[in-house]
């Protein structure tokens, strides 16, 4: 094959296929999933198109959604990257404001910036304010969390390169680059990529006799960091026994460990606090933010460490030793300043937490009246977990147990579609359906949406019911694909 030539790449006239006007005025039925399946993850936009909740959705207000056939969703979807829901007005005002008037550098890599600099002194302070130890803490941005969780094992190891072991825990969720996957154990997204770079051992979740005994079987000289989520969102909403956190905490002192508290998905209030991990009895050496740091706009992570770690990886002229072309850029600095600000302003966390409680009553009332249909509900601030019971006996048809959760998890999840109501999956719980309503979601539209809960309980008393609803032409396709 010939090279394309200068002449010719002047020359001809390059069509792209789709327009950026045209995807403002909206594209026509079916062209969106047919253009991803043909070139995105197609596989998982035919698992959505097959349960009937593929979207493309429309928000029709920063709490609100509708789908292509017209049915108005309240959004508790998100995965907690949004804590004002979708383009809240007041933060899309300060973008405008933003791009109309500021003139800073956008990727300010060789130089100091002034959003940068703003976010960070803000992070130090707050983080402080519960934490005093981290009074002259330092950040280092990224673009999500996974590249958060990258940068604190980078600090990790450059700040006890003669302790190769990390502790984690069971059910935890960490992210799924590489280094970041070597700290969440699940079989379906490690197995294929393994052997991993480093020694991770993994202990049972709030089991404090267990960690105590492996740190006593390993060595504590030998035990760089315990990675730890304060409460286990992608698990299923799993929360310690209240002795656990400080427990932790104290065999982490008494052994000298680093402790890394994963605060991606339950800080800036989603949990009902600013850190659920510092509220929960642990003081962490360093602490990882990302998704309502965003403000559901632009992605940001963050790992804020204490000084002298900051310093072993990144002093002196060591400081090129880790970097990131677009972390810490000015518009997402910016949005990330804003939103924490509004957060402070509007009293989300309080809220969040009130809310929190207040749903957790709805849920456990609905438990109690379909025990058949759900097993479990729990909740920590905004986050909320509907555990089902088995959706058939995997023997009726021939099926693995954890096909048969993460089936009955799909159907959940279509069947509160159809109810109004768009939830989340649970990466490393399977059977387990979450809701992330925004922290500042009006509370009319709060209540509606327990009561669409409710309706979707008492029409689905037994899992098996959620079967019928399904065209019986998309439940072997809907097979295939949790079999393959």
């Amino acid at each position: 094959m010939n090279p394309v030539t200068d002449s010719q790449e002047q020359t001809e006239q390059l069509n792209l296929p789709v327009s950026s006007r045209e995807v403002l005025s909206g594209l026509p039925d079916g062209k969106v999933q047919q253009l991803e399946i043909q070139h995105g993850n197609g596989d998982l936009i035919r698992i959505l198109t097959a349960l009937g909740i593929g979207g493309p959705f429309r928000s029709t207000s920063p709490w609100e959604l509708q789908d292509e056939q017209g049915r108005h969703l309240i959004h508790a979807g998100g995965y907690a990257a949004l804590p004002f829901g979708e383009a809240y007005p007041k933060l899309v005002a300060f973008v405008r404001e933003y791009l109309e008037n500021g003139a800073t550098l956008g990727f300010a890599q060789q130089s100091a910036s002034a959003w940068r600099a703003a976010l960070e002194a803000n992070l130090v302070a707050l983080v402080s304010h519960f934490a005093p130890s981290h009074t002259d803490s330092q950040v280092f941005f990224s673009n999500s969390g996974a590249g958060a969780i990258e940068a604190a094992l980078k600090f990790v190891r450059a700040a006890r390169p003669g302790s190769p072991v990390i502790l984690n825990f069971g059910g935890a969720y960490h992210g799924k680059t590489f280094g970041a996957l070597s700290l969440t154990p699940n079989e379906e997204y490690q197995g294929p990529f393994r052997p991993f770079h480093g020694d991770v051992r993994t202990v049972p979740f709030g089991d404090l006799l267990a960690l105590e005994q492996e740190i006593r079987s390993i060595g504590p000289e030998k035990i760089a960091a315990i990675f730890i989520e304060p409460i286990q969102g992608e698990a299923g909403v799993r929360l310690p026994p209240p002795e656990f956190l400080p427990g932790v905490y104290e065999l982490a002192q008494k052994h000298d460990i680093l402790l890394i508290a994963d605060e991606i998905q339950t800080g800036l209030g989603r949990s009902g606090h600013w850190f659920a991990s510092i509220a929960g009895g642990l003081e962490p050496d360093i602490i990882t933010l990302a998704k309502p740091l965003s403000g559901g706009l632009v992605p940001i992570g963050a790992t804020i460490a204490r000084k002298e770690l900051v310093t072993k990886l990144l002093g002196g002229m060591s400081s090129k030793r880790h970097s990131s072309t677009f972390g810490g850029g000015s518009l997402a600095t910016a949005v990330a300043l804003r939103s924490l600000e509004i957060i402070q302003e509007e009293g989300l966390v309080e809220r969040s937490r009130r809310l929190g409680r207040k749903g957790l009553h709805r849920l456990r009332k609905a438990q109690a009246r379909h025990p058949r249909l759900l097993k479990d509900v729990r909740a920590s601030g905004m986050l909320f977990a509907l555990e089902l019971q088995g959706i058939v006996p995997p023997k009726a048809m021939n099926i693995q147990q954890e096909t048969l959760a993460t089936m009955g998890s799909a159907l959940a999840l279509r069947t509160l579609h159809k109810q109004g109501v768009h939830g989340c999956y649970s990466l490393n719980s399977a059977g387990v359906v979450r809701l992330t309503p925004a922290l500042n979601i009006p509370e009319p539209l709060f209540d509606e949406l327990f009561d669409r809960i409710d309706r979707f309980a008492q029409q689905n008393p037994q899992p098996w019911r959620m079967l019928t609803s399904l065209p019986t032409t998309r439940l072997p396709k809907l097979l295939r694909t949790l079999r393959s």
